[in-house]
């Protein structure tokens, strides 16, 4: 269990000393780099206490305080903190060390992947390359030397603009990098290797040219062109939107096979994990060229919502991450389709953020206490945080909210603020109250609103009544109401909407009377998901029907289809609980029917609306979870909606064939999603069936004539869980064919993680003695263990307990070399109340055994601790 302190957001003070300017010098060696720290310091007020500075995983060598080297007696250095009594009130420290980039497995700090050095100083890992204050709200000039054996190293970046660079007498060289915008040391990075760069440049609005450069390995020279369109329209983007142009003479990509996180925003110098650079058509999906253009443009949004203006402390984490998770969301939506993006945000909180509120992590989007703040980079910090921003938004308008940002950007430059910061110059910029709106920051949990409807003929009156709660959440027994908007639109029968309203709801119980309606309407409720909550409306499969088939919100139209679906499979897990035959109503398959037909909508509207509900939101609508009932309706009704449909089904996935080369736009991967969910409504398997030959023919063929994979991966997905000889047959094809690409092994190795046939956790298992699998990779246990342990819930969740067993055991192995990523792995085992008694004991039995560990990390430790009971 974790022994660190609880920190509280209440303890806050500001740092006793402040640092001007930092100018680093890094000496590198594999084993033993040379780091030399010269600081100039000053009190910040009237302190007079020591100086006090972390610095861990290093080893100290010399201190000198104005230019005079200082004795054992005149410092202490012990447990990662270096002391010094007593300091003038402005003063230059220098700090000499060695560090050890190739045994830091971690990923924090200096590091090495494939061969070349790296940096990941995010949240509190600048203490690892040298003892420094590195807390957000120190921010400092930075000036950073690099030498390196030129062999090696012909490549050495820093942040900021390159001052000067050449060789060495001794064969090594230099180069030196100086960033002028002040930045906390978490903004730091260092990359140093053998690298080949893919160079652009931009023209600012203001007519500044802008040198842009992607670093790679030689084997990825290929794979970068999108990456850097994508980051092109990012910054084209920012300063239509909102004005924000580019400050430094360059801007630097580097993609790493080893990264603990996707991208990380350095300033002026990215460190991405290569997932989200890498793509060609052979290689990656139209997801991954999506997300790769998603995260591009979130790491270059954080230069002005993050960089320019940072975190006072990573208890306003939210104020970088939320703001500028809404900012890559709405870039994206612009970039593709706003309805489909929608969807997809949605999906991922309703799914996923929502759970981790019911759990024992739950915390506010601005949490008040942590152990570990690596714990904390969550969904609720980035996403729900992403959800608050878009309220405001909603609140204030488009051009209210562009007023307010406005006035946060010339308030704030080159500061470290709050998030109340923020909501007073949104507050400030256009005079509306956003005070009870705040409580969205400090409280925690999912709201819910109960929502009731009433007609009265005679007066032609119409009255939404909503009711709003909020479940207690550890440390958080009582909630106050919410402030949110609450989108409505009231269609008539004819199904054409008459009448849209941005409700405010601030009250626990409020009502909205709507008058001069001639007929009773159906009201479409929390159009474009305007607020982050659970909705408890009662509706009938036919009212749900009507509003599938007419809402003018595609949001709440593609809403209404995941509502009957849900009413349907929550029919089959009971039928299946009491063992008795399950068939799907005639009123699904017509409206799954009308689906099928239609040609007006977005292809990739219909593929998500043809989708069944996860496996994930189903669970988490009954009040035990049964994995097993979960599992088995799901694809029993994916069965037979195959069936019954199959010739309108086979002749929709010829025409969306096409025999045309491959290309990335938003109309294309539209056309292919929506072949692709066809195609594995067409080798669905059941429990019992054989998916047919001729259907596993069509799957192998995509898959052998597929120029892309997008086409490859959906077709291989499909035949790998229809029949497990000829999935095994094209999955090593697939091997031989790509094992020299780690990106794409990771989607070989995810395959057989998420197959949903017998025997896979065995398969599993045997895949981490495999060559290609490699624990100390983040991605590669990403694709194996996380996916099976996060989104294989039948057969991770088999009632032996031996998916909780592996899964113990892979944490336990992780946890002192990467604890990081340890901790992320937890989650579903922490997440034991919401299972039947069984599971319960099997998940608690091994959250007790990790606990029982005597050297567990506090990453790990914090999770474990807060998942158990109190006994």
């Amino acid at each position: 269990m974790s022994t660190k302190k609880i920190i509280y957001r209440k303890d806050y003070t500001p740092p006793p000393y402040c640092v001007d300017t930092v100018d680093l010098r890094f000496e590198l060696d594999p084993t033993a780099t040379l780091v030399t720290a010269t600081m100039r310091m000053q009190a910040n007020g009237k302190t007079t206490g020591p100086l006090v500075l972390p610095g861990e995983d290093l080893e100290l060598l010399s201190v000198r305080l104005d230019g005079t080297k200082l004795t054992d007696g005149e410092y202490r250095y012990s447990n990662g903190i270096l002391q010094i009594d007593s300091v003038p009130e402005t003063f230059e420290l220098q700090i000499r060390n060695r560090i050890n980039p190739e045994a830091n497995t971690a990923l924090e700090g200096l590091y090495r992947s494939s061969g070349n050095y790296c940096t990941q100083c995010e949240a509190e890992s600048f203490r690892k390359i040298t003892c420094y204050p590195d807390r957000p709200d120190v921010m400092a000039v930075f000036t950073t030397t690099i030498v390196a054996d030129k062999d090696a190293c012909p490549v050495l970046l820093s942040n900021g603009n390159l001052l000067e660079e050449g060789d060495m007498a001794d064969g090594r060289h230099f180069a030196r990098w100086h960033d002028p915008f002040k930045k906390p040391s978490y903004l730091f990075a260092l990359v140093a290797g053998d690298l080949v760069v893919l160079q652009d440049r931009f023209t600012t609005m203001s007519g500044r040219e802008v040198e842009l450069f992607i670093y790679v390995e030689e084997r990825n020279r290929e794979k970068c062109a999108h990456a850097m369109e994508s980051l092109k329209k990012a910054m084209r983007w920012d300063e239509e939107k909102f004005g924000r142009e580019y400050d430094l003479d360059r801007y630097m990509i580097v993609a790493v096979d080893d990264f603990n996180m996707g991208a990380m925003e350095n300033k002026g110098l990215n460190v991405f994990n290569s997932k989200y650079v890498l793509a060609r058509p052979e290689t990656a999906t139209d997801v991954d060229y999506e997300g790769i253009e998603g995260v591009i443009a979130h790491e270059y949004f954080h230069n002005w919502t993050g960089n320019r203006i940072t975190c006072r402390d990573w208890f306003q984490l939210s104020l970088k991450e939320g703001l500028t998770v809404f900012r890559d969301q709405e870039f994206t939506a612009d970039m593709t389709s706003r309805a489909v993006k929608r969807i997809h945000d949605v999906n991922v909180i309703r799914s996923f953020q929502f759970r981790e509120d019911g759990g024992p992590m739950a915390h506010p989007v601005r949490p008040d206490s942590f152990v570990e703040i690596n714990n904390f980079y969550t969904l609720t910090v980035y996403n729900k945080g992403a959800e608050v921003i878009r309220m405001i938004h909603t609140l204030l308008g488009a051009e209210g909210f562009r007023k307010g940002m406005d006035l946060y950007f010339s308030r704030h430059d080159g500061q470290a603020v709050t998030c109340d910061d923020f909501v007073q110059a949104m507050q400030d910029g256009t005079d509306f109250d956003l005070g009870q709106f705040k409580r969205w920051y400090s409280q925690a949990g999912t709201p819910v609103l109960k929502v009731t409807t009433e007609y009265d003929e005679s007066e032609q009156c119409y009255t939404l009544g909503i009711t709003q709660s909020c479940p207690s959440t550890p440390g958080q027994e009582e909630k106050k109401p919410f402030f949110m908007p609450v989108k409505i639109g009231l269609l008539d029968e004819q199904g054409e909407t008459f009448l849209e309203k941005t409700l405010l709801l601030r009250d626990q119980e409020q009502e909205f009377s709507f008058d001069g309606i001639a007929q009773p309407p159906v009201c479409s409720f929390l159009r474009n998901f305007s607020a982050p909550v659970k909705v408890e409306m009662e509706r009938g499969a036919q009212e749900l029907a009507f509003l599938m088939a007419h809402d003018s919100d595609p949001f709440n139209r593609w809403d209404a289809g995941q509502q009957l679906a849900m009413q349907v499979v929550l029919s089959g897990i009971d039928a299946y609980q009491r063992q008795e035959p399950f068939l799907v109503p005639e009123f699904y398959h017509h409206a799954f029917e009308r689906l099928l037909g239609d040609e007006q909508s977005d292809p990739a509207f219909l593929a998500l609306a043809l989708t069944l509900p996860s496996e994930n939101w189903i669970g988490q609508q009954l009040s035990v979870i049964d994995p097993e009932a979960v599992f088995v309706t799901r694809q029993e009704m994916r069965v037979q909606l195959s069936l019954e449909h199959r010739d309108l089904l086979w002749k929709l996935y010829y025409q969306l064939d096409t025999d045309k080369p491959y290309v990335y736009t938003a109309t294309e991967a539209g056309r292919r999603s929506l072949k692709n969910v066809i195609l594995a409504y067409l080798l669905s398997k059941g429990m019992t069936e054989i998916v047919d030959r001729e259907l596993l023919a069509a799957g192998e063929k995509q898959y052998r004539g597929s120029d892309n994979m997008t086409d490859t991966l959906a077709a291989l997905h499909g035949v790998v869980n229809g029949d497990r000889n000829l999935g095994d047959a094209l999955l090593a094809n697939f091997y031989e064919h790509w094992q020299h690409d780690p990106l794409v092994v990771d989607k070989w190795l995810t395959l057989q993680a998420t197959c949903i046939l017998p025997g896979t956790l065995e398969r599993v298992k045997a895949l981490t003695g495999h060559p290609a699998f490699s624990i100390k990779n983040p991605n590669k246990v990403r694709a194996l263990i996380g996916a099976f342990c996060s989104t294989n819930h039948h057969q991770f969740h088999s009632e032996d307990g031996s998916g909780y067993l592996f899964l113990a055991d892979q944490v336990l192995l992780l946890d002192p070399m990467n604890s990081q990523i340890a901790a992320r792995l937890l989650t579903p085992l922490t997440l034991w109340r919401r299972y039947d008694t069984r599971r319960q004991k099997c998940m608690l039995e091994q959250l007790r055994r990790i606990a029982g560990t005597g050297t567990l990390s506090d990453d790990v430790g914090e999770i474990v601790g807060r998942s158990l009971p109190l006994d």
